[in-house]
């Protein structure tokens, strides 16, 4: 049988890269003859930079020195033989590189610098996923990374974070670098506006530690950099990443659903097309997954032929042909301690259950 593995990451503990390469080795212990085939997907979050070096190895990352949330960070960008270059903002200034603590400080300026290395090192077109994020602050700092300039009534630089959205007096753009000339796509799992109660802060703030006392400070701001700008802030995405959607669309850039997006890319229809099984999974199964994240795009690749495995399962899995769900395979916490192991032995009982 040919078998195809198109998970996406499984956050904060597996990017999708290793998530497929521990599910084939389980599957091999049970099914040594097989052909397995790599395809990691993602929906623009965690590992979406990673999961494309491995579907195109055509491909050469480089590395940067960004702005982190503790001093110099590496992150690094893909540049793709057609002039394609992806970045990510989980890798830059994603939630993982933060503390606990919720802060107001957090900001997008670390993914603005990857966009100008991309551009730098001659891209003509960007592909940026932007899940992951840490931040409230509109996508301020990734602006100002390429060049706008926010500033307060003084013409001074408003500070880093939410909490300097309420100094900005000018949102100017005319000195941003210019969108490469095969424009700008936002990979992006979420169509929540801006502004209100779908919005960034009131939807997204408490996933990142705000408090309900927090939220309406955090509204007011972004509120107030939008008055400053030309995008409607109730456009669908305008509100992913804290408002880095907003902020993306500001320069020109178009925003599409992550997972589709990235199949396209990576060729995943036609791969999936001649496999007799796609398996595909994520770190928690639900009803959001329905709203085009990963394993419902890929069951519609390839209906009736798919099987999903997910460190929880939260939602009807009769779609598929197979789920398995690792925390009832190993209980919660070897799930988060040994995942690729837990995978593995996800990945054995699945070629198990599929027919000789």
């Amino acid at each position: 049988m040919r078998v195809v593995f198109a998970p996406d990451s499984f956050k904060g503990t597996a990017s999708a890269d290793r998530v497929a390469a521990a599910l084939a080795s389980g599957w091999r212990t049970v099914r040594p003859d097989d052909e397995l085939v790599l395809v990691p997907m993602a929906d623009g979050g965690e590992g979406t930079v990673d999961g494309f070096a491995m579907a195109r190895p055509d491909g050469v990352l480089h590395d940067v020195e960004v702005e982190g949330p503790e001093g110099p960070s590496r992150s690094a960008w893909l540049e793709l033989p057609d002039g394609t270059a992806v970045v990510e903002l989980a890798s830059a200034c994603g939630i993982e590189l933060w503390g606990d603590e919720y802060t107001f400080d957090a900001g997008t300026h670390g993914l603005g610098e990857v966009i100008t290395a991309a551009l730098d090192g001659g891209a003509r077109r960007l592909l940026v996923g932007i899940g992951s994020s840490a931040s409230t602050d509109g996508g301020a700092g990734m602006l100002a990374a390429l060049g706008a300039r926010i500033v307060d009534v003084d013409g001074d630089a408003i500070g880093p974070g939410n909490a300097g959205l309420a100094e900005a007096a000018t949102l100017d753009l005319s000195d941003m670098r210019p969108l490469p000339e095969g424009g700008v796509v936002v990979l992006c799992d979420v169509t929540n506006p801006l502004l209100g109660p779908a919005g960034a802060a009131a939807v997204f703030g408490p996933q990142k530690g705000a408090t309900p006392e927090d939220i309406p400070f955090l509204e007011e701001n972004l509120a107030h950099l939008a008055s400053l700008g030309t995008v409607d802030p109730f456009t669908p995405g305008a509100g992913a990443a804290g408002g880095t959607g907003w902020a993306l669309l500001q320069w020109g850039a178009t925003i599409e659903a992550g997972a589709g997006a990235v199949a396209r890319e990576v060729g995943l229809e036609g791969v999936v097309a001649t496999a007799d099984i796609v398996v595909t999974g994520e770190g928690r199964f639900d009803d959001q997954t329905a709203a085009g994240k990963v394993p419902a795009h890929v069951a519609s690749l390839a209906p009736g032929r798919v099987m999903l495995v997910a460190g929880s399962i939260d939602a009807d899995t009769s779609s598929f042909l197979a789920a398995v769900d690792l925390v009832g395979l190993v209980g919660q916490d070897r799930a988060l301690s040994d995942t690729a192991e837990a995978l593995e032995l996800a990945g054995s009982e699945l070629a198990r259950v599929t027919p000789r």
